[in-house]
């Protein structure tokens, strides 16, 4: 598995920034390859993406969210393996710190070898530029959900 790590630091308040992330329908507007996330309840997500030609489709469920820190997640189908987490640290009244945490195991040896060159990473380092430019234009969030989920027993 290969750990991805990104932070941007956005010129929006930490409830705006957490806000907008819990609109997942909305990824595809600022995340490159991804297709379509349908939520199917507070949970849990249906991903579809179109990487490098290819096209996955898998689900994901949020173990851990707590409203203006932190949302935690792992697959649970599909042949796309990872897990992650994002967190968002008020930095004053108008910025928020937003850091990305990803685990991903490529599948394949096109994936891998894409791996090897940094474009997991470059992507990811990319859609959070793309994150910051779409909340910061927007200037408020497009809806929230200020739910908890509390994580399981292991």
């Amino acid at each position: 598995m290969s750990t991805v790590k990104e932070t941007v630091e956005v010129e929006v308040p930490v409830h705006t920034a957490y806000n907008q992330w819990t609109q997942f329908e909305e990824f595809p507007n600022f995340m490159e390859g991804v297709e379509e996330v349908r939520q199917v309840d507070d949970r849990h997500n249906h991903w579809t993406t179109k990487i490098g030609g290819v096209r996955r489709e898998f689900d994901t469920e949020i173990v851990d969210q707590l409203p203006d820190e932190r949302i935690t997640w792992r697959t649970t189908s599909g042949d796309t393996r990872q897990r992650g987490s994002v967190r968002f640290q008020r930095v004053d009244d108008t910025h928020t710190r937003v850091e990305l945490v990803m685990d991903v195991e490529p599948s394949g040896a096109v994936e891998k070898a894409g791996d090897m060159a940094g474009v997991i990473d470059r992507r990811v380092k990319g859609d959070m530029r793309r994150f910051k430019d779409y909340v910061e234009h927007r200037g408020t969030e497009t809806g929230g959900w200020r739910g908890r989920i509390k994580p399981g027993p292991s």
